[in-house]
């Protein structure tokens, strides 16, 4: 299987929206409680501007998105960003996370950022036990502050080092 990252577009919304749309029905690992409208790829555009973002591809077919953004707007955690990626359900288990985490790992050190953040909801013992094994640690915990489809979960942050 051929995997291309090409730089998010515009061009990409639909297919992009699609895939997070799935994850918001289906999990808790995306955190909207119903769909959302393909305008809202506009913010997707907004929060990684200046920062990598990409659509992961196979052919010509959009089969995931990776992007980091700022943590925080201040300059003083310019050296700190935050970790999104969502994969095709069709497409999950394939080793494809783990390329768009190296890939924005690589991107992320051109941009001198030295910590990656990800906060994943503790239903989410996939994408828990992924970052784990890719290096993230635990490093803080929010209990029961979130509740989607009458189910109450906690916010996991993890963070890695990539310096």
């Amino acid at each position: 299987m051929n995997i291309t990252f090409e730089n998010m577009s515009t061009e990409h919304g639909k297919d992009i929206i699609d895939i997070f749309n799935y994850y918001i029905n289906n999990s808790t690992a995306a955190f909207p409680d119903k769909t959302v409208p393909y305008e809202y790829f506009d913010k997707f555009i907004n929060i990684t501007k200046d920062y990598p973002a990409f659509s992961i591809k196979v052919k010509d077919k959009i089969i995931g998105f990776c992007f980091l953004h700022a943590y925080n707007p201040l300059p003083t955690f310019n050296e700190c960003a935050e970790i999104t990626y969502f994969i095709d359900k069709e497409f999950t288990g394939k080793g494809i996370g783990k390329m768009a985490l190296i890939k924005l790992e690589i991107e992320a050190k051109k941009k001198g950022i030295k910590t990656i953040l990800a906060n994943i909801s503790s239903k989410n013992k996939e994408s828990l036990s992924f970052h784990k094994t890719n290096g993230f640690v635990e490093c803080g915990r929010f209990s029961g502050i979130a509740k989607k489809s009458g189910e109450q979960f906690d916010i996991v942050w993890m963070q890695k080092q990539i310096d």
